[in-house]
């Protein structure tokens, strides 16, 4: 690294120290959603291959949760791969697979937070859908942050699933059609959804430069705060993540009112 390059980055970190400083620790939002974006162009961009785009990807993933630790997030959905990305070339598909599991299995081991999954179990290779029911149990009593992994996730697929578990349900209970149509409601649509249990997110974070959702918690982000970011994920920096906290604390919040 040449001088150049250390100046930068010492600038970096102390104007990263000036924008934590003045955080206002009582405005961090409780739940961050993070569309990560960027890793295959980040790849390109440094001459390099997309499976190693995608496994420096993978290694900030620790990073940003630590940063999200140092505040007062609770919960943190990372969306790791869409129902569309099963539509890519097997080539990158199979590794970018293998990338994400071994993510699920690095977060369990940590120790510090509580591992969900999130999305279409059943579009999933059994050797993943075994990792991540392993991932759930071994971090079930964790008390660190909750990190939904939302992997073979889609918002019209998780809205379907959640119509479908209702349904079942009604059914289970002998509730009859007509009856069931009465009592639906927006709440007992919300029960039914991947993270029925869960706040809704505040923040959503989506790296890249790209300004659209792409389908991404649609029922539970219909107030939550958009902060769109240039920078490929694999380069986001923690002065990168305070902006957005900053951004966020600076809003106003309307709920639609």
């Amino acid at each position: 690294m040449n001088l150049r390059d250390k100046l930068r980055g010492l600038l970096v970190r102390l104007y990263a120290r000036r924008v934590e400083g003045h955080l206002d620790h009582s405005q961090v939002p409780k739940h961050i959603g993070v569309i990560v974006d960027g890793n295959r162009r980040w790849a390109k961009a440094s001459g390099s291959s997309t499976e190693h785009g995608h496994r420096a990807g993978a290694d900030k993933i620790t990073e940003f949760l630590g940063w999200c630790s140092e505040t007062d997030v609770e919960v943190v959905t990372l969306w790791l791969l869409s129902t569309d990305n099963f539509e890519r070339p097997q080539a990158e598909l199979v590794p970018l697979l293998g990338i994400i599991e071994d993510v699920v299995r690095t977060l369990a081991a940590d120790g510090r937070w509580r591992v969900h999954h999130v999305g279409a179990m059943d579009l999933l290779p059994a050797g993943m859908q075994r990792t991540l029911k392993e991932a759930e149990e071994a971090t079930a009593h964790h008390d660190g942050i909750l990190v939904n992994v939302a992997i073979g996730y889609g918002g019209r697929q998780e809205i379907a699933d959640a119509v479908r578990s209702m349904l079942h349900e009604a059914r289970d209970r002998g509730v009859s059609m007509e009856d069931l149509a009465e009592s639906v409601d927006i709440d007992m649509i919300g029960r039914h959804l991947y993270t029925g249990d869960q706040p809704d997110p505040d923040l959503v974070i989506r790296t890249s430069g790209e300004q659209r959702l792409s389908g991404f918690m649609l029922w539970q982000t219909a107030h939550s705060e958009y902060y769109f970011c240039e920078v490929f994920w694999p380069a986001f920096r923690k002065v990168d993540f305070l902006r957005a906290l900053r951004d966020y604390a600076a809003r106003h919040r309307r709920y639609g009112g």
